[in-house]
């Protein structure tokens, strides 16, 4: 079955095609289908709501199913940011150095314990007849004091995983992808399907 992803980021569509190879997806990309320019305004003020916005309006345009994915990384103290704006916490959309800079500006003298965060991804899938499949993924850890590593990408560098000491810009793609928000996302939307 063919499935159009409702992204325009390469990264995120490169980790949820590595992450599904084997689910017997056929996943393609909105450019592939020619909607590479269209912009969904994530209107939502939950992943939840802004992975269903996504993908229930690339459904509506080409008549098949889409799949769409909102994550965002939650820290504690700064009371839950950047959240559902994380790609645009800047205050320009995707620039991820800048938003990385602000939040390691705004933790500065904080200890380590108290900078707990957590990454979360909700992946929505939507067919033509009105069904959709709902899975979240969550993945708790501390912000680093500074950046480290040079894989991954958003704030994969800022990132320390639970019970590890190394960001996930600093592992393997294969740990992120089986132990990350949305590894663990599409592990439940595997079962659902």
């Amino acid at each position: 079955m063919r499935i159009i992803a409702a992204t325009q980021n390469k990264n995120k569509l490169n980790e949820i095609s590595q992450i599904t190879k084997d689910f017997g997806l056929g996943l393609v990309s909105q450019a592939d289908v020619g909607l590479g320019d269209v912009q969904i305004d994530e209107t939502g003020s939950t992943c939840e709501e802004n992975s269903y916005i996504k993908a229930k309006a690339i459904c509506d345009m080409t008549g098949e199913p889409a799949i769409a994915d909102d994550s965002g990384l939650f820290v504690d103290a700064l009371g839950g940011a950047p959240g559902v704006n994380s790609a645009r916490y800047s205050g320009v959309h995707g620039d991820d150095a800048a938003a990385r800079k602000m939040i390691l500006k705004q933790l500065e003298g904080l200890p380590y314990k108290k900078r707990t965060a957590m990454f979360v991804c909700v992946i929505t899938l939507v067919y033509p007849d009105g069904r959709k499949l709902v899975a979240r993924g969550e993945c708790p850890g501390h912000i680093a004091y500074e950046e480290k590593g040079t894989g991954g990408f958003g704030y994969d560098c800022i990132f320390i995983p639970q019970g590890r000491r190394r960001t996930f810009a600093q592992m393997p793609q294969s740990y992120k992808n089986e132990h990350g928000h949305r590894g663990r996302a599409l592990a439940k939307l595997r079962t659902l399907l």
